[in-house]
């Protein structure tokens, strides 16, 4: 084995990470790299020249960042005196809180499966939880929101029940249980996407008509055999029915094993926080579907994040 310069430390590459915290410490030291990052990301990509939108201008001009008494996070246009601020129009726009410690609770809720609670990036970050659920508010509903493209292909559709559980002590009736639990429909590809969402209620009115919207009507959909699904054939090109109800879970390439993305959502709600009320539930659904839908990305998860944050306003996503 060769030796190992531990100045100098790698990511082995038999890791299953993409991305380690090593090369994130590289790549952004401190606040100036990530403004930096932004900037160059969002207006200029040799860091010197941008297009100026002044009046006088209006084309390519040479920017240059002064400091200021305010700190103002901006880079001035030696010619007209324009300033463009790489945070305007992101989430972290008028946010106290360090870049860097943004960049960095990006990178911990996509270094892990099964996802990191508020109250332990308080303790990462060093800042108040209130901090630290707001940080995680905006980057699961504003960077993490599913896309509106219809599934398509071999789809499998499945709804569960988040929560409801008794407290330890505690004695509840199947029917008090379920009252308590909040209803998740979710529809994936195989070998694609996913799209999950929270619903008040999990009834043949609230089922139905997210199968048609999420759904392509050429896609051939897997289902089980709940009366939620019923006359489904009349919308797609195939509709396929594993009679649950029977016992039976595979029969042939028809089945909803797929949908386990469920267990990763669960394990994870129950792991890493516990329970999860149903005014928030729709974030956590499009952070678990977004790393879901990422998995095979090229980049690094933290990447692709990363570029969405400091792209999507400016139009490029």
């Amino acid at each position: 084995m060769a030796p190992v310069d531990s100045t100098n430390p790698q990511r082995a590459a038999s890791s299953d990470s993409r991305y380690s915290l090593m090369e994130f410490m590289r790549a952004f030291p401190d606040d100036a790299t990530c403004l930096e990052f932004l900037w160059r990301t969002r207006y200029s990509v040799d860091g010197e020249t941008a297009v100026c939108p002044g009046p006088k201008c209006k084309r390519e001009r040479t920017f240059k960042r002064y400091d200021t008494g305010q700190q103002r996070q901006s880079w001035t246009c030696t010619t007209c005196g324009k300033h463009l601020h790489p945070t305007a129009g992101t989430i972290f726009h008028k946010s106290s809180t360090s870049l860097h410690l943004w960049f960095y609770a990006m990178y911990l809720m996509t270094s892990t499966r099964c996802g990191i609670s508020a109250k332990q990036l308080e303790r990462e970050l060093g800042v108040t939880y209130k901090t630290a659920w707001r940080m995680m508010n905006l980057i699961r509903n504003q960077l993490m929101d599913q896309d509106d493209t219809p599934l398509d292909g071999e789809v499998e559709a499945d709804e569960t029940y988040i929560g409801g559980q008794p407290r330890e002590g505690e004695k509840m009736s199947k029917g008090e249980r379920y009252a308590r639990k909040a209803p998740v429909f979710a529809a994936v590809e195989r070998g694609g996407r996913v799209r999950a969402e929270a619903m008040p209620f999990a009834g043949g009115a609230d089922v139905r008509p997210r199968v048609t919207r999420l759904v392509k009507d050429t896609a051939r959909l897997f289902t089980d055999d709940s009366k939620l699904y019923y006359r489904m054939d009349r919308q797609f090109a195939d509709h396929r029915v594993i009679n649950h109800s029977e016992k039976v879970y595979v029969y042939g390439n028809v089945h909803t094993q797929t949908i386990g993305f469920f267990s990763t959502l669960k394990n994870g709600i129950r792991d890493s926080y516990h329970s999860v009320s149903r005014k928030w539930l729709q974030g956590y659904l499009n952070e678990y579907a977004w790393r879901y839908n990422h998995r095979e990305d090229d980049l690094a998860m933290f990447r692709v994040l990363l570029l969405r944050a400091a792209c999507r306003r400016a139009g490029t996503f």
